[in-house]
């Protein structure tokens, strides 16, 4: 009949896996992406020089999202979506300090 049937990847020991898990979906941090989108640092974003690694060649960032682009149209379509704008509200908040957490902490 029926052979002996082996688990196949025990992922619950495997900590490579659970590395890629946590870095596969990395988003920067709120207190990051405030920092970017302060009016200095846009420009820096906004006319990045041509990189072939990036997608789009670098040249269609979304500053409050920290996502690249492929193309022109697919980041008009993203600027409108949901996600875009529940991260832009979000990226303008201000985030907290050491010292109002320190104190909440008390």
């Amino acid at each position: 009949m029926g052979g002996i049937y082996k688990r196949k990847g025990n992922s619950a020991k495997n900590k490579f896996h659970h590395r890629i898990l946590k870095t596969k979906s990395y988003q920067r941090a709120n207190d990051q992406i405030h920092d970017d989108i302060k009016p200095e640092n846009i420009q820096k974003w906004q006319n990045q020089p041509i990189d072939e690694t990036l997608p789009g060649l670098g040249q269609y960032y979304c500053v409050s999202c920290a996502r690249y682009f492929v193309n022109e149209e697919s980041i008009k379509k993203h600027q409108i979506s949901k996600q875009h704008k529940k991260q832009d509200k979000r990226a303008k908040e201000k985030p907290y300090t050491h010292m109002e957490a320190e104190q909440a902490g008390k």
